[in-house]
């Protein structure tokens, strides 16, 4: 995705003259013209239409109806300025996703899809989806996650009274071990929303409403209205624990008889509308896969920069690769509490470290070192040294609840910083114009 700044705003309008295809005298000439600006930035008619046919396609492998094009096309749009906002903070404050990295995540999409890499490209191409484009986009939702993780997850703070009262809670309510499956439409209020725009969003969320009881489908109108990350899918959350919804939608699903949709909810990012697609599970509590791991980190900040601190750990990772004791390396270099232990974080539960962290320790065999994995923290180096499975124990309860409230905090907080990141941005719509 290229970004275009005013000084180019002309140039970008006169694209379409260079990519016209042989025309007869009389024919029009076709041009990309623009759609929106974003700050300094634009989108143009090519970025919509390519975000919209992919839109469409990925509705489609979900046997899932399209709305009206129309409708999708504002939808689609008001994505697009929100991921323009993200990216350009992203690189504001220096955050990056670079070639390799992206190649590693491109082999594990590939992986996950049971193909290699060139065989996961050529699926794509066969499908009409160019791989240059389709690398972009990945590069793109990895810096947005980054971005995430940096602003909104790594802030979040769950003091000891909430794990008090969390806990007291569970066990009055008791039904551990019980998992949701939900969809969610979100419309989302601008942050300092007038009472007449919030009675006008209201009344959008009771035709939402109405449409729903009258029998439409929710998947469709997630993907026609929902302002959340997840409209493209229908809006479904997937299976989650009830310990791990908001709060906001834990209240009403422990309500709802599985095919039901909640009324109108309220928070402070505008109004809520949840189905609940299943419900499974309860009883005693699982037994969780623990893994005992150390690591080197090596943070960025104003005085290492992001290049330097990944250097410094490449050069690290050699050195352990040529026989060089881990622990010892640790102690010298890491810049982390366990450094003194040689870096050794004991046993780990899921969730006890950061996503990035945890995806790239979970990908490792028992003695493997990782490449270097980066996190909000900086750069780490991981090995693996053993895994076990194990109930979880009661001294874990209150480490346990920790995560849990946590995640319920997540989704709220990132919808919250996202709408105001979004508020602060100049943003022009031109859709109509032409």
């Amino acid at each position: 995705m290229k970004l275009l700044g005013r000084s180019v705003l002309f140039a970008a309008c006169l694209v379409g003259l260079a990519t016209a295809q042989p025309r007869t005298a009389g024919q029009p000439i076709p041009v990309d013209r623009i759609v929106a600006v974003v700050n300094d930035e634009v989108i143009t008619q090519y970025e919509l239409r390519a975000r919209l046919d992919s839109a469409v396609a990925q509705l489609k492998r979900q046997s899932m109806p399209a709305p009206p094009r129309d409708v999708l096309e504002k939808q689609v749009l008001e994505r697009l300025v929100f991921d323009k906002v993200q990216l350009q903070l992203a690189r504001e404050m220096g955050l990056r996703v670079d070639d390799a990295q992206l190649d590693q995540a491109l082999q594990r999409i590939a992986a996950g899809n049971k193909m290699s890499l060139g065989q996961f490209r050529a699926a794509l191409e066969k499908d009409g989806i160019a791989f240059a484009g389709f690398r972009e986009e990945i590069r793109a939702e990895m810096t947005i996650a980054r971005l995430r993780e940096r602003e909104v997850d790594s802030k979040i703070f769950i003091s000891d009274g909430e794990i008090d009262n969390y806990l007291s809670g569970m066990t009055a309510q008791g039904g551990a071990g019980e998992e949701y499956q939900l969809a969610h439409i979100l419309l989302r209020a601008p942050e300092s929303a007038s009472p007449e725009q919030i009675q006008k969003l209201r009344a959008k969320a009771e035709q939402v409403l109405d449409r729903l009881r009258r029998g439409e489908d929710f998947a469709q109108l997630a993907a026609a209205y929902s302002d959340a990350p997840d409209a493209m899918k229908g809006g479904n959350l997937g299976w989650r624990p009830l310990d791990r919804l908001p709060a906001i939608f834990a209240e009403v699903s422990v309500k709802l008889r599985v095919g039901e949709v909640s009324p109108i909810l309220r928070s402070s990012n505008g109004f809520h509308l949840i189905k609940l697609l299943d419900k499974r599970g309860g009883g005693a509590a699982r037994a969780v896969e623990q893994t005992h791991a150390r690591h080197i980190l090596i943070k960025v900040n104003e005085i290492v920069s992001e290049p330097e601190a990944r250097h410094k750990i490449e050069g690290l990772r050699e050195r352990i690769k040529h026989g060089e004791s881990f622990a010892e390396l640790a102690k010298l270099f890491s810049q982390d509490g366990s450094a003194a232990k040689g870096g050794d974080l004991g046993w780990i539960y899921p969730g006890d470290t950061v996503p990035e962290f945890e995806r790239a320790m979970n990908a490792l065999a028992p003695g493997e070192l990782s490449p270097p994995v980066q996190s909000s923290f900086g750069f780490h180096l991981i090995e693996v040294l053993e895994r076990r499975v194990q109930d979880v124990s009661s001294e874990r309860q209150r480490s346990a609840a920790r995560q849990a409230l946590r995640e319920r905090k997540r989704d709220e907080a990132y919808q919250d910083w996202l709408r105001q990141a979004r508020d602060r941005a100049y943003v022009e719509v031109r859709l109509e114009e032409g």
